[in-house]
């Protein structure tokens, strides 16, 4: 799974614990999405969260 190039978040890491308190590993990926944007004249791809795709769009 990548992680976000703007902020790093990546794959959590944890438990699923049931009703009867048997732990199982698992983990949670990140909503990273693929998108292009423009940085410094260039349109490049990038793997942008959709944390940080809200923030660039409230911001613009």
């Amino acid at each position: 799974m990548a992680k976000c190039e703007v902020c790093g978040k990546g794959p959590q890491f944890g438990n699923h614990v049931s009703f009867s308190q048997r732990h199982v590993k698992r983990h949670w990926n990140a909503n990273v999405q693929k998108r292009k944007l423009t940085i410094a004249g260039k349109t490049q791809q990038v793997h942008v969260c959709a944390n940080c795709l809200k923030t660039m769009t409230k911001t613009q």
